[in-house]
């Protein structure tokens, strides 16, 4: 697989702009601000839907334009298809598929993929558990284009949940005193119920069905990525330590200590331990009014050995940890589909010592398409010589 070429229009900081592209590697070389990440940026987009720098579609639109348009001829398997991706900030997006209008943006996913690895992923170590769970996430539907579909579904129910406890806060409070104090009694308390109680039981259940799915597919994920890991941070790092990921579930402790060991319970059996877990904390949440159960509130471990790697590794350790996640995606994406995505290393170079660099080269040279970006030449190692274009100020030019 590979992009073939890639036009954009009030792109970030690009008017116009078209880049004729080829298998093997591509450098784009330029100081920074001049715009030669906002290119491979876009590339990401067409893939993902979704940028690596920015949570948000509005920053990705020129200033003083209404949209911007990204399109990309992407060839697969001798079979080049055309995506186009119409970016509408505060409106809806729209996409078409070799000229075809979609009805919805995410029918183009999987037509392209693509593996990025920027600074920014420095954060899967030392940041939040929303960039792991967000790795994750992107890399099912890499995978698995369907999974955007139930990564939908769960973002709605997780909000509309989370507004009903807010909202019903009072209510949700007297309704489960009345249910505590009816336990205790030993009396039927269905009658008793208060609608807003009854209205979170029916959310519980739709998380559950829902959430149970996403929980399965990302047990199972992590399951696959991990000897991938364990490789890629060997050869990156020079073996200099054991690499692991394990799963942290916001579940009752039992089942958790389990899934952290390894294991992939089926969905149904995931099904009810969800609703067991948020009925056992049904009391903080509604004195909280935030929902505590499910993967939305999940973590992935990264370990070094014994120790996590969050808070103990090295700068260079995290640095070897965040790619060698990439790099791990990539390989399982290549095997699971056959064909290899577009990788690309955005301004990463720069920040690897010499040794890390040389092997980073070795492990990517016999990818189908890798696109690079760089301050200057001198970082790009040069085993991956290949075509070369200078960015200034937006405009793009073929090196000779």
């Amino acid at each position: 697989m590979h992009v073939r070429h890639l036009s954009v229009a009030d792109f970030r900081s690009y008017e116009t702009a078209d880049l004729a592209l080829e298998p093997g590697t591509t450098t784009l070389v330029g100081l920074n601000g001049q715009g030669k990440t906002n290119l491979v940026e876009a590339i990401g987009y067409l893939a993902t839907l979704s940028s690596h720098r920015v949570a948000t579609d509005a920053p990705l639109v020129r200033f003083g334009a209404a949209q911007a348009v990204v399109r990309g001829a992407v060839v697969r398997d001798g079979r080049e298809s055309m995506v186009e991706l119409e970016i509408n900030p505060g409106r809806a997006n729209r996409a078409r598929l070799n000229r075809s209008p979609l009805s919805r943006p995410r029918d183009v996913l999987g037509t392209l993929r693509t593996v990025v690895f920027a600074p920014e992923d420095l954060a899967l170590v030392k940041g939040d558990p929303g960039e792991r769970r967000r790795f994750l996430d992107e890399l099912l539907v890499a995978r698995q284009p369907r999974w955007a579909g139930v990564r939908s579904d769960y973002d709605k129910i997780v909000k509309q949940r989370g507004a009903l406890l807010k909202s019903a806060a009072p209510h949700l409070g007297r309704a489960a005193r009345r249910r505590q104090r009816s336990y205790t009694e030993g009396i039927d308390t269905a009658a008793e119920r208060d609608s807003a109680l009854h209205t979170l039981e029916v959310w519980d259940t739709h998380l559950a069905q829902v959430g149970s799915q996403l929980l399965y597919a990302r047990l199972r994920l992590l399951r696959d990525l991990g000897p991938y890991l364990g490789k890629a941070y060997d050869e990156v790092s020079a073996g200099q330590s054991d690499a692991r990921v394990t799963y942290k579930a916001s579940l009752r402790e039992a089942t958790a200590a389990r899934l952290a060991a390894g294991e992939v319970p089926e969905p149904a059996e995931l099904h009810e331990e969800i609703l067991a877990s948020l009925a056992e904390v049904r009391t903080q949440e509604v004195e909280r009014g935030v929902c505590l159960v499910g993967p939305h509130r999940d973590d992935v471990v990264l370990t070094l050995g014994e120790l996590p790697a969050k808070g103990y590794a090295s700068h260079g350790e995290s640095w070897s940890f965040a790619l060698g996640l990439r790099l791990a995606a990539y390989q399982l994406l290549r095997t699971d589909l056959g064909d290899d995505p577009v990788l690309v290393l955005d301004d990463v170079f720069a920040e690897l010592d010499s040794g890390r660099r040389e092997r980073l080269a070795a492990m990517v040279a016999d990818c189908e398409q890798v696109l690079i970006t760089a301050a200057v030449p001198e970082d790009v190692p040069a085993g991956l010589a290949g075509r070369t274009f200078a960015v200034s100020l937006g405009s793009v030019s073929e090196r000779a």
